[in-house]
């Protein structure tokens, strides 16, 4: 079964990609927003090579069709992408794909796509933006994992390194934040402290 590295930040920019995977971050997730696919094709691109160069995978949040031009390999879609997406188009691309979930009915419609991995949110209280779900909590991520089986989830939503441990230990096999590293005073010390804190249970794809 393939693995996916615990470390999965989520940025806004090519600046911050190569800032991570010059650190050795091995997995990190593009999402832009407020753009179309032809404006954010460049992006994608750039950020694809980037990670290509130093080994690295990139997951492109949202655009679907720049991602299949791009050559990419991996895709993220929430719920709402999953009513326009051309599911056969990303599967013919190749890509790896993971669906964002929030509830029952939402992990349904998920595994009924067949996806390669689930992410689960937000376990704890987010400030980043104004969420419709309550927080899930640890337990919830231990359900999920009963659910999907071998399938790796991903727990994202106000998770910072101090919770990581216990995210993991309560079933997750991702890490996903965002502003826990963004927003520290000192983001490559913080870079730097996730990798030594997940990296042992680290397996390259």
């Amino acid at each position: 079964m393939w693995r996916l590295d615990p470390f999965y930040p989520v940025v806004d920019s090519v600046d911050w990609v190569e800032r991570l995977v010059r650190q050795g971050t091995r997995l990190v997730q593009l999402r832009i927003k407020d753009r179309d696919d032809e404006t954010a094709l460049p992006d994608i691109r750039a950020a694809l090579a980037i990670c290509r160069a130093h080994g690295a995978d990139l997951v492109v949040n949202d655009y679907w069709r720049a991602a299949i031009t791009a050559g990419a390999d991996f895709l993220h879609l929430g719920q709402g992408d999953l009513d326009t997406a051309d599911l056969a188009a990303i599967r013919a691309a190749g890509m790896k794909l993971g669906i964002s979930t929030h509830d029952h009915d939402e992990l349904a419609r998920a595994l009924a796509c067949e996806p390669d991995y689930v992410a689960l949110g937000p376990i704890y209280p987010t400030t980043l933006k104004v969420m419709p779900f309550a927080p899930q909590g640890l337990e919830r991520i231990g359900e999920w994992k009963r659910l999907i089986g071998d399938l790796p989830l991903i727990a994202i939503g106000g998770i910072t390194l101090e919770r990581a441990a216990d995210c993991l230990s309560a079933g997750a096999d991702v890490i996903a934040m965002v502003s826990d590293v963004t927003r520290h005073p000192d983001p490559d010390a913080r870079i730097k402290a996730w990798l030594a804190a997940t990296r042992p249970a680290a397996v390259k794809t």
